[in-house]
């Protein structure tokens, strides 16, 4: 495993290359679309039940801290944990969306065509190689931390660091994902849209 990650971030640009092949290839697949859209729709429960979570968990660590002058590291981590979760699996489904940050300034004067084929390029040139590279580094970076047990270095904190760092895995393999479902969108947008 360790030789495969370290081929694929020596070639890192012909990954990216190849990434974004893949991506157009996919795109191609009949109903792969709504496959994607489920997984992110199931990735989105899972970022509503960690804000409902966090929220309670918030509270309850508010109230024992002011109250009862009591508290936990543990539960303060958790609470972080939980703060990552709920924006990290959210990424792909306001890509999913359309509710994602771009400079709307100029794209709203854009004609439909002109918006759709920027939609392209950016999700061609820069969400499918950004992450691809995401996940490419970030899993020698879960490894480690699996490896060497890594946990809270403050007393009483949380143990298997490696589990909250794999969420970055999971949440970029969904925006790519996403990515792919997307392009399919946009070729069955412009190919059915009338006008310019």
């Amino acid at each position: 495993m360790d030789n495969l990650i370290n081929l694929l971030t020596e070639n890192i640009d012909n990954v990216i290359f190849v990434s974004i092949v893949i991506a157009i290839i996919f795109s191609f697949i009949p109903k792969i679309d709504f496959v994607i859209e489920k997984l992110t729709r199931l990735f989105m429960y899972i970022s509503v039940f960690s804000l409902i979570t966090l929220t309670l968990l918030v509270s309850y660590d508010v109230i024992t801290r002011k109250l009862f002058s009591g508290g936990s590291i543990a539960l303060q981590e958790l609470e972080w944990h939980l703060f990552d979760i709920t924006f990290l699996f959210a990424i792909a489904y306001a890509l999913c969306h359309d509710k994602h940050v771009r400079v709307d300034i100029f794209y709203d004067k854009f004609p439909f065509k002109v918006k759709k084929i920027i939609n392209i390029i950016t999700i061609l040139f820069f969400i499918i190689p950004l992450s691809t590279l995401i996940v490419i580094e970030a899993i020698p970076f879960v490894q480690m931390s699996y490896a060497q047990h890594e946990s809270s270095g403050d007393p009483g904190g949380l143990c298997c660091r490696w589990i909250i760092k794999s969420a970055m895995i999971w949440a970029f393999l969904m925006v790519y994902l996403q990515s792919i479902a997307e392009l399919k969108k946009i070729y069955y947008q412009l190919k059915h849209h009338k006008g310019n």
